[in-house]
């Protein structure tokens, strides 16, 4: 830390005789904020002030965000030991991420993470990747062992049962089969509703020899977004091919593209992501199949740089922002006031954003 102007420079001539270093002449720094400072200003009572920084439930909206936005003006931080000993709790989630760099992924750890600040709660975060060897359960338990409020599984990799006793409140936003909690909020079960749109998009514009990229089959987003697709298919009467796997990277896209672009009778890919679906389209592309004038392609989740390609990339848009705003919030809701009846999720909304990169055949 630099110290300016005369103070400084009397401090760091203290310091280098003694390693200590004192500042003169400078004022008493001023006195912590308190909960009554937060409910003065609010214009609420000190009550709900603590109410709003322990994430009870049943505080308005509006409410809630009057104290978070006076907290934030007098930069008030509740004193978490005082807290953890009153309530029994330590005011901390715990959230599991799994594939890290990955835009659905990451898109939905920062948002669970901005929703759980919001209601003043902080985040420990265990990172784990397909080749770090770290199991689900491990995870599990290292967060358990913080002494975390309650957890939150975002994504849901095929690892089986589960061996952990999870005695807290659990937000889970994939299907995790192998997970057993009696506090447990789901996620709505509409996870193949992507891969349905996507390729019913596809039909709907004549195209009848439709492929699919799909994610590893680990992932249970992989399977829901290839059961889309293929119920799509068969519903309209079309047979479906063997998906090409892909493991979400642009690599592994252009891999499944130069497979695809010497299938002559396909004319329309639904890729399960968008990175996977810029590759795709740079291997056709060199294989002199043109997008979307031979071969249409859709991607998913809407990445930031999807508008901006050429041609611009059809894609399914999910609102991560509102599914962890949602979860985050009934969890908070179940540490302060356990319910009997188990919580869910509202349908998550997937939106089609129609671009350049889907047309009808040449033949229809």
């Amino acid at each position: 830390m630099s110290l300016g102007g005369t103070q400084g420079a009397q401090a760091e001539a203290c310091g280098r005789g003694t390693g200590a270093v004192t500042i003169t002449g400078g004022e008493k720094p001023a006195p912590r904020p308190a909960s009554t400072d937060v409910a003065r200003l609010a214009g609420v009572s000190q009550k709900t002030v603590s109410r709003v920084m322990r994430g009870e439930p049943h505080v308005r909206p509006e409410v809630r965000a009057k104290v978070l936005r006076a907290a934030e003006q007098l930069r008030y931080r509740p004193n978490a030991a005082a807290r953890s000993l009153m309530s029994g709790r330590t005011g901390r989630l715990g959230v599991v991420a799994y594939g890290a760099g990955l835009y659905g992924p990451t898109t939905l750890l920062i948002a669970v993470e901005t929703a759980a600040r919001r209601l003043g709660y902080a985040t420990s975060v265990a990172h784990t990747s397909p080749d770090d060897g770290h199991s689900l359960a491990g995870l599990i338990e290292r967060l358990l062992d913080q002494g975390v409020d309650g957890l939150v599984l975002p994504e849901d990799i095929d690892e089986g049962p589960i061996p952990v006793a999870i005695d807290v409140p659990v937000l889970t936003m994939g299907r995790f089969h192998g997970v057993t909690a009696t506090r447990r909020i789901q996620a709505a079960e509409r996870a193949d509703r992507s891969g349905y749109l996507a390729t019913r998009h596809l039909i709907d514009l004549g195209h009848t020899e439709i492929r699919h990229v799909s994610g590893p089959r680990r992932w249970w987003a992989a399977r829901d977004r290839a059961d889309g697709w293929r119920t799509a298919l068969t519903g309209a009467g079309l047979p479906p091919v063997e998906p090409v796997e892909g493991d979400w990277s642009c690599e592994s896209g252009y891999a499944a593209g130069v497979r695809l672009a010497q299938d002559a009778g396909m004319t329309a890919v639904f890729v399960a992501n968008d990175d996977m679906a810029i590759g795709v389209i740079r291997a056709l592309h060199e294989a002199g199949r043109r997008v979307p004038d031979e071969v249409s392609v859709v991607g998913m989740d809407d990445i930031p740089a999807a508008r901006f390609l050429n041609p611009a990339l059809t894609t399914i848009a999910q609102d991560f922002e509102a599914m962890a705003t949602e979860g985050v919030e009934l969890l908070a809701e179940e540490i302060a006031a356990p319910t009997p009846t188990g919580r869910r999720l509202h349908p998550v909304e997937f939106v089609l954003a129609v671009r350049e990169s889907t047309a009808p055949p040449v033949h229809a």
